[in-house]
């Protein structure tokens, strides 16, 4: 039996954040637009769910009713040493919470009724083709073809992309696993904390719900040392934090089996790999302390989206949108990855992350050097 093509003038790979707003900003300018999701809305991910106030006049204009959620805004920072120093600091900017499975699932209805095709439970398992002639998209769903194609696949590249990732050392390019929690516990809306240990740090802050999302990172080797057991790590290595022992014992979690994501590595990639577009995490896993990974995501979106739309326009060829795009996303968040990565080498370690904390305490106008470096313009 035959099966029909679908065809669409932009494709998207992964229905995440950034996916999902370059899909809405396209299809607002008359573009049809498929987005390939694995999964099904509404869905957890690993994630901080800390967005600044950068984003949120965009996600508005998305039509994302932020101003109706009663979201918790966020402007008082923590940062601990497991040596029980605590840090004290206002976040300026600031931010606010929100659960992924609640944004992400806003968002795919917004895309839904704007006509975006979403094809939801459908992994991509090929891309062929070139800008000149068109792409054929083959997936577990079926086959499709279009102008454009866009990856915004998350942390894990597929098998198809031809990567070209940067080399970079061994100490920059370790594994790492991320483990989130939702947990209801005594703790300040208005307050989002980083509490290090070793090879790692976990935040906490308030979401939607009433719910505080707890979420940390740490190495690989942390748990192939204590036999591959998340509960035996935590109370290995995470409770020598006497910060993070408290909340874990006296809070209560929402599932008591956390969700886990393994083998994330934080280089910069690309962003474009034979003529895809990249956006997201896709073009780079973003070290948390760079500040706000879905912020980021979302700009991407926007930049990619303006340099798609001349395209289709005929205001530029396909090669001038890669290089323009990569110049706009260079130039919107070369800085703050620079500082993320910098700032990255003083915590995880004890010694050398309670002397940072404690000479940040005396020089608040450093720090809030430092807080500013993570947050961006508002766009």
């Amino acid at each position: 039996m035959e099966t029909r093509t679908e065809h669409f003038e932009c494709a998207i790979i992964g229905g995440g954040l950034a996916g999902l707003c370059l899909a809405i900003q396209l299809a607002d300018r008359g573009v049809s637009v498929a987005v390939f999701e694995k999964g099904r809305y509404p869905f957890h991910k690993v994630c901080g769910e800390y967005i600044s106030m950068e984003s949120w006049p965009f996600l508005e204009s998305l039509g994302v009713p932020l101003a109706d959620l009663a979201l918790p805004k966020i402007d008082s920072l923590g940062i601990s040493s497991d040596r029980g120093f605590l840090l004290n600091h206002n976040l300026g900017m600031g931010g606010f919470g929100i659960s992924r499975y609640s944004l992400d699932n806003s968002l795919f209805e917004i895309a839904s009724r704007k006509g975006v095709r979403v094809v939801q439970e459908c992994r991509v398992t090929d891309v062929q083709g070139n800008p000149a002639d068109g792409f054929q998209i083959h997936t577990t769903a079926g086959g499709f073809t279009s102008k454009v194609v866009c990856g915004s696949y998350g942390k894990y590249t597929p098998q198809f992309v031809h990567s070209q990732e940067t080399n970079a050392s061994q100490a920059d390019n370790q594994n790492y696993i991320g483990v989130k929690y939702h947990i209801q516990t005594d703790f300040p809306a208005n307050r989002i904390e980083l509490h290090n240990f070793r090879d790692g740090y976990c935040g906490i802050s308030t979401v939607d719900n009433g719910w505080r999302c707890l979420c940390y990172l740490t190495t690989a080797r942390n748990l192939l040392e204590n036999g591959k057991d998340v509960k035996q790590m935590e109370e290995a290595v995470l409770f020598q934090n006497p910060f993070l022992k408290s909340y874990f014992q006296n809070a209560w979690f929402v599932n008591a089996q956390p969700l886990v994501i393994s083998n994330v590595q934080f280089n910069k990639k690309q962003t474009n790999s034979n003529g895809i577009f990249l956006l997201g995490d896709a073009a780079g896993s973003i070290t948390p302390l760079c500040g706000n990974g879905m912020s980021m995501g979302m700009r991407a979106s926007k930049l990619l989206a303006e340099q798609v739309l001349l395209l289709f326009n005929g205001k530029q060829t396909h090669e001038s949108a890669l290089q323009n795009y990569h110049r706009a996303w260079n130039a919107a968040f070369g800085t703050r990855i620079r500082a993320g990565y910098h700032l990255q080498k003083l915590f995880g370690k004890s010694r050398t992350t309670d002397l940072a904390l404690k000479a940040l305490d005396k020089s608040p106008w450093l720090t809030s050097k430092l807080v500013a470096l993570t947050h961006g313009e508002v766009f």
